[in-house]
């Protein structure tokens, strides 16, 4: 279970509806309802937003995530019994909804939200029989690594107060730890083993949270510093100080250091039951779990069969795009030999030191700036949050992603973080940088997530929710749409940006190669290197992520590709009435939707537009 249930189900969303409300895109349009429907749509906004925080309120780290301070000093409950009360919570939530509200009372806005909440909830019911499938030891992260990600990153200590919870939480890691494991041994116990490979990077990440002092007598290992740090900061005597670094040190070397071992034990025990397992396929009703994978990241009905089928008609398409730049540019031999050149060649390659690392970070910053510039001409409502580029800590990049995004939070004690993986620079290639920053920063999902949390009117399950098949769908589209805001300067970055379209479309066929049609890890591999661009090194993160989170790698292309398809919708029904300022308003004006109500949204916006020609 990587994601314990409130959070997953709060904050990472996935439905899809057959029947729903189409409402004006943007805010909602509350003052254009009658009044009586103004008011039944402001108390389903504050029964919706009360749901919302009972599920939170479950989940200390989700208020800590959220700004708030409630549970401060308090790590979540990782265990099922926790899960299956998040469960009962939103069964109980869903049956007040329907028993205080009249559907047909509401406004087309306040409809809207209650068919999303009801089928938030049926979705989740769905999934629910799946949530032991989760690996929470993989090669994606675990609690080794996310744990002191979260305390860095999201534990602000203002006070002395704060300072002692921090404490606190390090030594409910203790406990976690243990539940972590627990976990573990029941699913192994159902025959849920997670694969050999997850294994290694799971101890390495684990094993460098431990190196440095307390541990050892090396410089302070990341918790210690970051602890230290913001001690150094409080208006407090240096003998309060001074206790409170004496405290955080005992819980590192007492509790959290027997957390850590007692997860060190159930990988030792555990890890030569495991097999090679390279798909859902080899899990308990494998097949049946998969189908559920992508109808959940995808909010689509497409079957493993049809999304293989357009991976490859992509790959295809994408490569031809290619070879125009590659005549281009005058290069002499065929597509994959130029991808070898461009892979090898110095002049697309930072050094492998500190400084081609500070180099990476200072040009995707740069990038991000020139889309803040631009982007007035393009989109009517900018984030307010601010945005920042940070390398992934050294003690996490085992497991880490290539790239990825952090939500800001609401209160703006905390920016958007784009984070992106400096491991090793050799395997990073800068004609991939530009479009890179487009997706993970800006104007991809920091113009999404960001934006969403600041949206007036809406209930917070929406502003805060989410579904993979549209937020990683606007990021792809962001990279495209770079090369309209007129980025690309270059032919070699449009080719680096058609090398990261390629990357998602070789995702569909991956995915789905292992999970529906039973290829082995090494087979794609071998799709991978013959197709793409990636470096050797992230072709394995790659395909490892895709074993251990089925499903989630075809999000991307398919949100991606229905994108597209309802801009050239609305373009050839308005013409010269189209505007691209308000086609994204509608496409990120109402929180993250489902694709089929995606459309929704963009067909009432034609009709509104053709009823006021």
């Amino acid at each position: 279970m990587t994601l314990k249930l409130p959070l997953a189900a709060l904050l990472l969303a996935a439905t899809s509806l057959s029947a729903y409300a189409a409402q004006p895109a943007g805010a909602p349009a509350a003052s254009a309802a009658p009044a009586s429907q103004q008011a039944e749509d402001a108390r389903l906004l504050a029964f919706l937003d009360a749901a919302f925080d009972a599920q939170v309120a479950m989940s200390p780290e989700a208020m800590t995530s959220l700004g708030m301070k409630t549970d401060y000093d308090k790590l979540d409950d990782y265990t099922d019994a926790q899960n299956q009360k998040s469960r009962e919570l939103a069964e109980r939530q869903l049956a007040d909804m329907k028993a205080q509200f009249d559907y047909e009372t509401l406004s087309p806005t306040g409809q809207l939200s209650y068919k999303l909440f009801e089928n938030d909830v049926e979705r989740g019911r769905k999934r629910f029989q799946w949530r032991w499938h989760d690996f929470p030891i993989s090669t994606n992260g675990s609690p080794a690594g996310d744990i002191p990600v979260f305390l860095i990153n999201q534990h602000r200590v203002d006070s002395v107060a704060d300072a002692e919870a921090y404490i606190s939480r390090l030594k409910q890691v203790e406990r976690v730890m243990n539940e972590v494991a627990a976990n573990v041994r029941t699913q192994a116990g159902m025959g849920i083993l997670p694969p050999k490979l997850n294994f290694d990077p799971v101890r390495a990440d684990a094993r460098k949270v431990l190196t440095g002092a307390p541990f050892d007598n090396g410089p302070d290992n990341s918790i210690l510093a970051d602890f230290r740090e913001k001690v150094a900061k409080l208006d407090a005597s240096d003998d309060v100080k001074a206790k409170l670094v004496a405290d955080a040190t005992a819980a590192l070397t007492g509790p959290f250091r027997r957390g850590y071992d007692a997860l060190f034990a159930v990988l030792d025990e555990i890890e030569p039951q495991a097999t090679d397992n390279d798909g859902a396929w080899s899990l308990p009703d494998g097949d049946a779990y998969y189908a559920d994978q992508l109808r959940f990241f995808t909010t689509t009905d497409l079957s493993g069969d049809q999304i293989h089928q357009t991976g490859l008609d992509q790959v295809k398409r994408i490569h031809g795009e290619m070879e125009a730049i590659k005549d281009q540019v005058g290069f002499k031999g065929t597509l994959q030999q130029f991808f070898a050149h461009i892979k090898t060649s110095p002049e697309f390659k930072y050094p492998n030191s500190d400084e081609g690392r500070q180099q990476y970070l200072k040009d995707a910053t740069a990038y991000i700036d020139q889309v803040m510039k631009a982007a007035p001409r393009y989109f009517s409502r900018l984030p307010k949050a601010s945005l920042e580029v940070r390398a992934v800590e050294e003690w996490r990049q085992d497991t880490a992603p290539v790239a990825f995004y952090n939500r800001p939070a609401p209160d703006g004690s905390r920016p958007g973080i784009y984070y992106v993986n400096l491991a090793d620079m050799t395997q990073v290639l800068k004609p991939q940088v530009e479009t890179i920053a487009y997706h993970e920063g800006a104007p991809g999902h920091h113009f999404q997530g960001a934006l969403a949390q600041e949206l007036p009117g809406l209930p917070k399950f929406r502003r805060f929710g989410g579904n993979s098949a549209y937020g990683e769908g606007w990021g792809l589209y962001a990279e495209r749409f770079g090369k309209e805001m007129g980025f690309y300067k270059d032919p070699m970055s449009e080719f680096g940006m058609l090398s990261s379209q390629l990357w998602r479309a070789v995702r569909l066929v991956v995915d789905t190669g292992l999970h529906a049609k039973r290829w082995s890890r090494e087979q794609a591999i071998d799709y991978f290197k013959e197709n793409s661009l990636v470096s050797e090194r992230d072709i394995v993160k790659e395909v490892e992520r895709y074993i251990n989170n089925p499903g989630q790698a075809t999000s991307y292309m398919i949100g991606q590709i229905r994108i597209m398809e309802l801009r050239d919708k609305a373009k050839a029904a308005l013409g010269d009435k189209f505007d691209i300022r308000e086609f994204h308003t509608v496409i990120l004006g109402n929180g993250a939707l489902p694709l089929d109500v995606l459309e929704a949204q963009v067909d009432a916006w034609i009709a509104g537009k053709k009823a006021r020609a």
